[in-house]
């Protein structure tokens, strides 16, 4: 069974509703959850905020918190995650955040460095990768980590990877 309809099943299953903020994946997320049928039972919907301005305005992330960490970081994601969730009122945000490249990276921040937030309301996990590859298998890893991360949470209530970049 592929994850997107995993997820989907689980969802609906419980009842719960799904919200996604993606950055560095462009979309993909929500192409995926909306390529099974019927997503429109809990997925909400979704929003590429790609710009820093968008964060802020959409997501309520602050401006202190991009200034001091950057976009690309853990409390951007989970910022993210939980503007998401509750600008479209979900029981579930997902969130992207991260350096696709091949240019924009760093020595402290380097092309590959993803951040993968997941809020529920009460909690919000983050994962972190360092991916290898072109822009698009950076985008495509992000992305299946974060399908596979909402499930872990969905399912098993926690993420079961012991390391993130697995």
């Amino acid at each position: 069974m592929k994850i997107e309809k995993a997820i989907g099943d689980r969802l609906r299953e419980k009842g719960w509703t799904l919200s996604v903020a993606e950055s560095c994946t462009g979309g993909l997320i929500c192409d995926r959850i909306t390529d099974v049928s019927g997503s429109s039972d809990y997925f909400m919907g979704g929003m590429v905020n790609y710009s820093n301005e968008s964060k802020m305005k959409h997501l309520a992330v602050p401006l202190d918190e991009i200034k001091n960490y950057g976009a690309v970081s853990s409390q951007v994601a989970r910022k993210m995650a939980q503007g998401v969730r509750k600008t479209f009122g979900t029981h579930f945000g997902l969130s992207t955040t991260g350096v696709a490249g091949p240019t924009g990276g760093t020595k402290e921040k380097p092309v590959g460095l993803v951040f993968i937030g997941v809020s529920n309301g009460k909690k919000t996990w983050v994962v972190k990768l360092n991916l290898r590859g072109s822009r698009r298998e950076i985008k495509e890893k992000s992305m299946e980590k974060a399908l596979h991360s909402i499930y872990d949470i969905l399912v098993y209530g926690d993420l079961l990877a012991k390391k993130a970049g697995d």
